[in-house]
């Protein structure tokens, strides 16, 4: 029978085992600055911030094909987001995706809704706080559809770029810091690519938003060749896809909904120019029924005179 260590050497040899552990692990920031606890000041409480941005991104039933598509798209361009089955746009769509999102433990949300097949709307939100931000999308070209020669590796960070018209007026603004949260890639994601090769560009025309996606790309002339920074001249950008327009409708302070912030004044609905366009082929139509009317009140006014040999060779 061996004996029994004292409690005096089980303790000796506890402290002995934390010594030789590994030290503790200095926490990380947004922007990936290490530091070690010894530099941490005792008297300093603000707390380490790490963005741990995570999108939810669903669309509406009855959506079409194309903008399915368009859907999946940004799903692959976004690695830090988490794709969902379809939801019901009719009734309380606010608190079902509010109540989803909290579910999926994301903090940003993209809802694509299809109304009658023809029109695509855009809810960018912030849950469950708020703002919000609702959009008309138009002239949507898939990457399927362009085929073009870009191609960028799956899963590395973009660079976000805005046109000088985002700073001119408080809703741009709003628009680009919202827009910075949900499309860039957060440091370290456990799905992202640690570094840059393709570049995200918001630009405005027309009070119109356009997003571009091109590939950062170089000389490829045989030797490794290791580019300064700064160097743009051996640097070209070759556009990936996809390609799609945003017309912002209104800014919401809640989530999917709440007081109006801004609002649109040159929008008009896809149902007013549809109704218009109507109208003018209902007005061409109009005018041949009155042409036809005025040929038959003219042959009346204005008769033909009667042929005297026209009943000649009937006998």
């Amino acid at each position: 029978m061996g004996k029994k260590r004292k409690h005096s050497e089980t303790k000796v040899a506890e402290n002995e085992n934390k010594e030789e552990a590994a030290p503790e692990r200095p926490k990380r920031t947004l922007f990936g600055f290490k530091t070690s606890p010894e530099d941490i000041k005792e008297n300093d409480s603000s707390p380490f911030f790490r963005n741990k941005e995570k999108v939810l991104v669903t669309c509406s039933r009855r959506i079409s094909f194309r903008y399915r598509h368009l859907m999946l798209n940004l799903v692959d361009l976004l690695p830090h987001c988490k794709k969902d089955n379809k939801v019901e746009s009719k009734g309380s769509k606010g608190t079902d995706l509010n109540e989803l999102v909290e579910l999926r433990s994301c903090s940003s949300c993209l809802f694509f809704e299809c109304r009658k097949g023809k029109d695509l709307y855009l809810w960018m939100a912030k849950c469950p706080n708020g703002p919000s931000v609702k959009f008309l999308v138009n002239a949507v070209h898939t990457m399927e559809e362009l085929k073009l020669t870009g191609n960028h590796l799956k899963g590395s960070r973009p660079i976000l770029t805005f046109s000088a018209n985002f700073d001119k007026s408080p809703h741009w603004k709003l628009l680009k810091e919202m827009i910075t949260q949900i499309f860039a890639t957060p440091k370290d994601h456990r799905k992202s690519k640690p570094y840059h090769d393709h570049v995200y560009v918001f630009s405005i025309a027309d009070d119109h938003i356009w997003f571009r996606n091109y590939q950062i790309s170089t000389d490829h002339t045989g030797t490794a060749q290791k580019l300064g920074r700064g160097d743009l001249e051996n640097m070209t950008l070759i556009e990936v896809g996809p390609r799609f327009c945003l017309n912002p409708i209104k800014i919401f302070s809640g989530s999917f909904g709440g007081p109006t912030l801004y609002e649109n004044p040159f929008y008009v609905s896809p149902n007013t120019i549809r109704s218009m366009e109507k109208r003018q082929k209902a007005g061409k139509y109009a005018k041949k029924v009155k042409a036809k009317t005025r040929k038959k009140m003219h042959e009346l006014e204005n008769p033909l005179e009667v042929d005297e040999f026209a009943d000649m060779w009937k006998e």
